[in-house]
């Protein structure tokens, strides 16, 4: 039987599109290209543009990209079954070709507009998203380990574009924080939504683990993710005395506010508290770095 797909206007194709393109997550990623890209310089330019939008294109193509492998294992799960491919809204060939499109618009503006090295980061974050991580969660609960590389790549996409080497330690002690962060994000999610993730047949640390054991755990992550954030300014002298004083105030308050993952009684609004003041405290660090960066 061939299914039918109803005829879209033009405001529906945008919304359906924003929506394969995961925007939230691309525009974190573009605003991580972005930070990479003031610490390497000290400034903010027009030429900015290029990599940030180059990078932000490549994920919202990689993000439809995951929604096209993923959209028989979407439509079981109640947090994905209303995107645009298991709601029936669009094509799978569709979906392909607009992935393919966006990163085919990003990879020519980071090889044309910026570099090759951005373009080779920009091509292997795609590759390690789609080939290795996609395909990966469906037989390990310790995917989040090497899909975590995904986040630490951007910056050094924008660091790149600045004119600075990739093995800058300056820029890999910031891309460590974006990977370790990743690991208790995730695990803060999957608490939340284990049941959908089982119910696809993800495999899930919470079949192995104890609610009250998942939470430690996650509290053990975020205190790893904040030595790694204090530790940014050893590495570069030139960072000032308020990058210094800001990290701790941003580390202090996320190990008070996360906390409550160590009581005994663990309320679902808790750990959604967590898992919102965890991106806090990475969009304040994105932001402090940028401002000591452009200021000091």
């Amino acid at each position: 039987m061939i299914q039918s797909y109803p005829a879209l206007s033009l405001s529906e194709w945008i919304k359906i599109i924003v929506e394969l393109s995961k925007i939230r997550i691309s525009q974190s990623v573009a605003m991580s290209a972005l930070v990479g890209y003031i610490l390497a310089t000290g400034e903010i330019s027009l030429y900015v543009l290029v990599p940030v939008l180059g990078t932000f294109l490549l994920s919202c193509g990689s993000a439809a990209l995951n929604q096209y492998q993923e959209r028989d294992v979407d439509g079981m799960m109640s947090r994905t079954r209303q995107r645009p491919l298991p709601s029936g809204r669009i094509t799978p060939e569709t979906v392909l070709r607009i992935s393919l499109g966006l990163m085919a618009i990003g990879a020519f503006l980071l090889l044309f507009g910026v570099n090759v090295m951005a373009f080779t980061l920009g091509l292997f974050n795609v590759y390690w998203y789609n080939g290795i991580y996609t395909p990966l969660k469906r037989e390990t609960t310790l995917a989040i380990f090497p899909g975590s590389i995904i986040g630490a790549i951007p910056p050094a996409i924008g660091w790149v574009a600045g004119g600075q080497s990739v093995f800058d330690p300056r820029i890999l002690i910031v891309c460590s924080l974006f990977f370790i962060w990743q690991i208790p994000h995730f695990w803060l999610l999957l608490m939340n939504l284990s049941k959908d993730y089982l119910k696809a047949g993800f495999p899930s640390l919470a079949e192995k683990f104890s609610e009250r054991n998942m939470a430690r755990l996650t509290y053990a992550g975020i205190i790893v993710t904040i030595v790694n954030g204090l530790l940014i300014p050893f590495i570069d002298s030139d960072y000032s005395i308020f990058l210094v004083i800001a990290l701790i105030i941003a580390s202090g308050w996320l190990l008070w506010v996360s906390r409550k993952l160590l009581y005994d009684s663990l309320k679902e609004s808790a750990i959604i508290s967590v898992f919102l003041q965890i991106n806090i405290y990475m969009l304040l660090i994105m932001n402090f770095l940028a401002l000591d960066r452009l200021i000091f």
